[in-house]
């Protein structure tokens, strides 16, 4: 897609604040929120949920109807508002608008919360909110962590809040850098090295599962493949700002490809051990590389059957 001009930039701007204004009155409204939290958890909790809920729909809303981005979803049909631990694979931002479509479909988007850095609580209007949303901001420093993961793990066992739990297993975006340096760690501890992925990480995932497992109303585990190709070039995604500026994301030949594999694992099903889990998830994130890999061969063959069709006209 052409650079950006100044319109394209102006636009952004021009749908971008509004939804900012309300980030920061959402801030706010949760934030009056939190002293209530201690004599009616549950109701705060729902109202979260539902100022959660009216900020992801606008921005999605902005990404897919305004800025045109198209996304596909493939795999296992979820059941309605059911509870889950969500694992997906991290490429970029996008990310985001990829489970949040998934989300919306299956009633759940206000309930989404997400594994987040804790370092975001100091991004401008959004820090503050994921925190007061009830996010979990870790560390990756385990003692920290695990102060923080009883905090919400608490709310979801003992509440039986409704609930999205989502982690990025991979703990950080997929690039070239990262992709050798995880080659490096299977080579040298033996482990499989996933096509177009990052080895996972499964402490975390381990922790989450053992927690929640003993709760009847999380049901499952729901692993989302991400994948992306503009133009010709596979693994490639807009920007954050162009998600937010740039008009006919999908449109033509040399638009964004936008799809998400979808798979449900019923939580009774899991294996019981640590160990057992932390290969499980490893398994998980062998088998999403194989599917990666057929989804760049199919979409390298729709190009360049569109190749030779432009050709012979």
């Amino acid at each position: 897609m052409a650079s950006a001009g100044p319109l394209t930039h102006l636009r952004g701007l021009v749908l971008l604040l509004p939804w900012l204004l309300w980030l920061f009155q959402a801030n706010i409204l949760l934030s009056l929120l939190l002293p209530l939290k201690p004599i009616s958890p549950d109701r705060v909790y729902n109202a979260s949920s539902t100022i959660a809920y009216t900020v992801w729909l606008w921005i999605q809303t902005l990404f897919e109807r305004l800025n045109g981005a198209v996304i596909t979803v493939s795999g296992d049909a979820l059941p309605q508002r059911e509870s889950a631990v969500v694992v997906a694979n991290h490429v970029t931002w996008s990310d985001f608008y990829m489970i949040q479509k998934v989300a919306v479909r299956a009633g759940m988007l206000g309930r989404c919360r997400w594994f987040a850095k804790v370092q975001l609580r100091y991004v401008p209007f959004l820090g503050w909110g994921l925190w007061a949303m009830g996010m979990p901001m870790v560390s990756r420093r385990w003692m920290r962590d695990r102060v923080e993961l009883e905090r919400v793990f608490s709310g979801i066992v003992r509440r039986r809040w409704p609930i999205w739990l989502i982690s990025f297993s991979e703990a950080t975006r997929f690039t070239r850098t990262k992709y050798a340096e995880s080659q490096a760690f299977c080579a040298v501890n033996s482990r499989p090295q996933p096509q177009h992925l990052l080895y996972p990480r499964t402490k975390g995932f381990v922790t989450t599962v053992q927690h929640l497992r003993s709760t009847p109303h999380v049901r499952a585990v729901y692993d989302f493949t991400i994948a992306y190709q503009h133009g010709g070039e596979w693994h490639v995604a807009p920007s954050m700002w162009d998600t937010l500026s740039q008009r006919g994301l999908s449109s033509g030949a040399a638009g964004y490809r936008f799809h998400v594999h979808v798979r449900r694992f019923a939580m009774a099903e899991l294996p019981r051990g640590d160990d057992d889990l932390a290969k499980w998830l490893e398994h998980r994130w062998v088998e999403k590389g194989v599917w990666l890999e057929g989804k760049r061969r199919e979409w390298k063959g729709e190009g360049d059957l569109g190749k030779e069709s432009r050709r012979a006209d």
